[in-house]
């Protein structure tokens, strides 16, 4: 199916981009779960003109208790083909797919989890291009809705000379945008042992609705309610926008994974290296598992009884989308069969070090889906450490 979609695939892009507002983002943030660490060491062992187009007529490959659930937006990015240029500069472009959430289902079924995506893309091309992915990859793709009458979401990125990413976003309104709370695929939601989400899927209603609906009925059913802020200033209105927008939900995660300058920006300024910025600012009452990333010299975790860091795992870096990706992909995937993981210190870190595995193979190969490493290849790496 897939190979005929491709061959089907001939546009202009003055013709595909003609509907679309470009929006430039540059990245805040150095999500790079390359960690390495000081303190505390330790060994390890190894409705509205949308169609349903499911997949997967058995409801895909899935086991009760364990199934994590993503929620959000998935898009086509398209990379140069050479890297250290500005877009104005690259030559052309490769296709990739991409978007958080579903990198990080994807990344969950590399690892012999079982995941599902719950999302809405263009009825286009792209869009069905995005579901054979999905389903190639072993995600439950049944919860995906695809709109007659907007495109699926295109993103233009680029790894400048200075290590910062370049996005260029095309959403006017994009696809995702539009998903409506009454398109939910609510039987699947409440399958969740994990439902997880960023914060792009709350700036633009209907989907902001969607989104809040989708947690309520996880949070209901029992799910641990996994956040990624994965902050995209420019998509938002405002500072304050994102800022209100982001922390209006704080408080109903089980699990966050935040990174350094979110924390900068989320606190208004205040050193994200200080324990008692994010334990005061950060850490609301029911938070099971807070995790702060930063970048290259690694993460710290922080639960109701104790807070650490984990050491990382060296790589040469190629590519580094979809790196903080691979790293969500990885505790989730190990949180989803243990999930009192957060009460055993031990348990924990030994999960972290694996999530930081997948997170640096991640970035030793171009694009993110296609990076995203399985078990074996991080039980690989993980011994050459030992």
């Amino acid at each position: 199916m897939l190979a005929q979609r491709a061959s089907m695939l001939t546009f202009s892009f003055s013709f595909l981009l003609h509907s679309f507002h470009p929006t430039l983002v540059l990245n805040i943030d150095r999500d790079l779960p390359l960690f390495q660490f000081h303190t505390h060491m330790a060994d390890f062992p190894t409705s509205d003109g949308s169609k349903d187009l499911s997949m997967y007529s058995n409801g895909g490959p899935q086991t009760n208790g364990s199934l994590v659930v993503c929620f959000g937006e998935m898009l086509i990015d398209f990379v140069p083909s050479v890297s250290g240029v500005s877009l104005a500069e690259a030559p052309d472009f490769q296709k990739a797919p991409g978007g958080a959430p579903a990198n990080v289902a994807v990344g969950i079924s590399r690892l012999g989890g079982s995941s599902a995506f719950i999302g809405k893309v263009g009825d286009d091309e792209f869009g069905h291009m995005l579901a054979d992915i999905l389903q190639k990859n072993k995600v439950n793709n049944s919860g995906m809705r695809f709109d007659q009458n907007a495109r699926t979401a295109l993103a233009f990125v680029t790894l400048r000379s200075d290590g910062e990413r370049e996005f260029m976003f095309f959403r006017n309104p994009s696809a995702d945008m539009l998903l409506h709370e009454s398109e939910l695929d609510v039987n699947l939601i409440k399958q969740a042992s994990i439902f997880h989400y960023g914060s792009i899927s709350l700036i633009e209603e209907p989907c902001k609705s969607a989104h809040l609906a989708a947690m309520a009925i996880a949070k209901k059913s029992g799910s641990i309610l996994s956040y990624d802020v994965n902050l995209r200033l420019p998509l938002w209105p405002s500072e304050d926008a994102a800022r209100d927008g982001i922390m209006s939900i704080w408080d109903q995660a089980d699990v966050i994974k935040v990174s350094e300058d979110e924390i900068t920006f989320l606190t208004r300024g205040d050193d994200p290296y200080d324990d008692n910025v994010v334990l005061n600012k950060l850490f609301h009452p029911n938070l099971k598992l807070l995790l702060v990333s930063e970048g290259p010299d690694g993460c710290r975790y922080y639960t109701q009884q104790f807070k650490g860091r984990v050491r990382g795992v060296k790589v040469k870096p190629v590519d580094t989308t979809g790196a903080g990706d691979a790293f969500v992909g990885g505790i989730l995937s190990v949180l989803a069969s243990d999930t009192n993981l957060y009460k055993d210190e031990t348990r924990l870190r030994e999960a972290l070090l694996f999530a930081n595995a997948c997170g640096a193979l991640t970035v030793t190969k171009k694009g993110a889906i296609p990076a995203m490493p399985t078990r074996d290849e991080v039980q690989k790496i993980l011994k050459r450490e030992s």
